[in-house]
């Protein structure tokens, strides 16, 4: 142990260590799916910066264990921003600093029973502190969030009901640092255990006391997904697919057909031939169509993505223009500064406009509907607001084909199966190239996904629910809780550190000399 002490005596040694520390998290999330990881995945991280010779040097390692965390989760973006993407992930991994200050500030040595319990309350708020700045929209939205980790877990699930996303944050990492306190500092185990324990105790209690969603009936609904299309005229050829693929539901008696984001090339208003024959396809198989139109508007100025309710009639003057852009994707931050993205990358060379109000459209069969397009489905708040509106059923049309061979099809699309847990409402992942999914008002998966290399029309019998989940009643009540933690520690803080410096004895100040004084001379 000494001499790996030793050898982490170097920074650059250190710093590297905390880098793969804070990426280990990621294996929690899709493709790999070790859910059970996210649990002890922050225990080496922990470890590592309690460690620290200073309280600078901590905050270093909570940097450099962001930045780890951030590449990881991210690394799929390499092809599209390349070098940008470090750079990006540099600047978010600062945020953890703070919170590498804290784990030494609270771990460090042998703490008391106190200052572990005290841990297991203000990192875990500490930690969500973080994940809430970096949240912001303009930051990249919450992505990754380490709570989304437990999406395929039922238990994990039913607390996201209670609390959201952000319960589940706070309970990994009350977990993780339970669980490093124990193997890292055995003579403060007993508070540890009684961390775990409580830990334990409130996450049962809210299985057996949430409420669950009430059966409503059914819809069926189908998602339209046309896989990759590329070259010269895509726009049309993937149009004719979506066509085709769509008449393939005639007489299966379907309430609505969701095609995915960016599905339709052209402003339906410029095109009514193409308007007619998704009013045709409407006819024909009995439902309204939900398509996503990515193009420059004929009413307005500038390029927008919206979600278009086309009936047997034509338009139904339904429609959503997405709200939340991309950063880099759709738009540029402060473009005049973050500009030469666009040279080193495949960033957005002009900023697409942005709609100013959330929608719950009427498609019919007694069934409303609330639309969000791609990054919009990463945002609990969005949907929550939407089930408060009367939304039945929660629709999110994405399209990932520019990281068809990575991990983001499948983290994007397990996002849905908390959006839906969250709101006591089935959702529906609609994608143009995968993954597709379909959740029920649990988050429970209903039928299979349409993976990235699937081009098909597929009909999903999808249970609805009605009542209210505490999330949607309470909001991000754990947001405020945490943060409510954080200013009352600061303050006990500030306190204390008064009160030392008042009862600190002044220092002693030598009496001064009289001018007939003199030193004494050495010898005598």
């Amino acid at each position: 142990m000494t001499s790996f002490g030793q050898w982490l005596a170097s920074p650059w040694r250190r710093s590297t260590v905390a880098a793969l520390a804070g990426a280990l998290p990621v294996l929690a999330f899709p493709a790999p799916s070790l859910w059970w990881c996210a649990y002890v995945a922050l225990v080496p991280w922990i470890a590592l910066v309690r460690s620290a010779p200073t309280g600078k040097r901590a905050a270093y390692d909570g940097w450099c264990g962001g930045f780890g965390f951030m590449l990881a989760m991210h690394h799929w973006l390499f092809p599209f921003l390349n070098v940008f993407t470090v750079v990006l992930a540099a600047l978010l991994g600062a945020l953890w600093a703070p919170w590498g200050w804290l784990v030494r500030r609270f771990l460090a040595g042998t703490p008391s029973r106190g200052a572990i319990a005290a841990a297991l309350l203000v990192l875990p708020s500490g930690w969500l502190g973080v994940e809430l700045v970096r949240s912001w929209q303009g930051l990249g939205g919450p992505w990754g969030v380490l709570g989304a980790s437990q999406w395929d877990v039922a238990p994990a699930l039913r607390l996201a009901s209670v609390g959201g996303v952000w319960l589940l944050s706070l309970l990994v990492v009350a977990v993780n640092v339970a669980v490093a306190v124990l193997v890292v500092i055995r003579e403060s185990r007993l508070p540890a255990l009684a961390g775990l324990v409580a830990a334990a105790a409130a996450a049962s209690a809210a299985w057996v006391w949430s409420p669950r969603p009430e059966p409503d009936g059914r819809s069926r609904i189908a998602v339209v997904q046309a896989g990759v299309v590329d070259g010269a005229g895509s726009a049309d050829r993937r149009f004719d697919l979506e066509e085709r693929l769509t008449r393939r539901l005639v007489g299966q008696d379907v309430d609505l057909i969701v095609w995915g984001e960016s599905s339709v090339g052209f402003d339906l208003d410029d095109r009514p031939d193409l308007a007619r024959r998704i009013a045709v396809l409407s006819r024909d198989t009995g439902a309204d169509i939900l398509v996503n139109v990515d193009a420059r508007r004929s009413d307005k100025p500038g390029i927008y993505k919206s979600s278009v309710l086309v009936g047997a009639d034509g338009l139904t003057g339904e429609r959503y223009d997405k709200m939340r852009l991309v950063p880099f994707g759709e738009y540029i931050p402060a473009r005049s500064l973050l500009g030469w993205a666009t040279s080193v990358g495949k960033a957005a060379g002009e900023d697409r406009r942005k709609g100013s109000r959330q929608v719950v459209m009427n498609v019919g069969h007694g069934l409303r509907i609330g639309p969000m397009v791609c990054f919009e489905t990463a945002f609990p708040d969005m949907t929550r607001h939407l089930a408060e509106d009367g939304a039945d059923v929660l629709v999110g049309q994405s399209s990932t084909s520019s990281f068809q061979r990575s991990w983001a099809p499948e983290q994007h699309a397990s996002l849905a199966a908390l959006r839906a847990a969250e709101t006591g409402r089935p959702m529906v992942h609609a994608t143009l190239t995968g993954v597709s999914a379909v959740y029920d008002p649990s988050g429970r998966r209903v039928g299979s996904w349409l993976g990235t290399d699937s081009s098909a029309a597929q009909v999903y019998d999808v249970p609805l629910a009605k009542g209210v989940t505490p999330y949607v009643r309470l909001g991000d009540w754990p947001v405020h809780a945490a943060l409510s933690v954080l200013a009352v520690w600061a303050v006990t803080e500030g306190v204390r550190t008064l009160r030392i410096k008042r009862l600190a004895p002044e220092p002693r100040v030598p009496p001064a000399r009289t001018a007939h004084e003199s030193p004494a001379r050495p010898g005598r």
